[in-house]
């Protein structure tokens, strides 16, 4: 099928660290990513990590000296740029509590179709984790392993 859509999708996302190799091991540790490419670029390094979702987008480390992190103001305070998405929202939130993972508290949006948190990467990136009951139901790349 020819499309003329001027947009397919969104290619990848980039967060930024300063401790490249700190937070590839945060990633995949605590996000059950997968590094597939770790490489210098104008200067500095680059790691692109999967995920398990057979159509995620890659999210890309970027090395850099400055000390800007994620993160907008809504209202005067702080919200995420990024949302991620999950298929358990109570397991996954607990995991990441007992790992150490700097959570907010598990929030409720109308009679439970939607559910999130907040919580901060190893460099203070924040980041938002979601689950709702209009999620699609995902499909996952068969020889998917997360990096350890």
């Amino acid at each position: 099928m020819e499309t003329n859509y001027v947009v397919n999708r969104i290619g990848y996302v980039y967060v930024p660290t300063s401790d490249i190799d700190a937070s590839i091991a945060w990633y995949t540790r605590n996000l059950s990513m997968k590094l597939v490419n770790k490489f210098e670029d104008r200067g500095s390094y680059l790691g692109i990590l999967h995920q398990a979702h057979e159509h995620a987008i890659a999210l890309v480390l970027v090395e850099t000296e400055d000390r800007d992190r994620l993160e907008i103001a809504r209202n005067g305070r702080p919200f995420p740029i990024l949302a991620l998405q999950c298929s358990d929202i109570e397991r996954t939130y607990a995991t990441l509590k007992d790992k150490g993972v700097d959570v907010d508290s598990l929030e409720t949006l109308g009679t439970g179709e939607a559910k999130y948190f907040y919580f901060r990467d190893d460099q203070g990136n924040m980041l938002e984790m979601t689950w709702t009951i209009w999620d699609p139901e995902d499909t996952f790349k068969e020889d998917f392993e997360p990096s350890s």
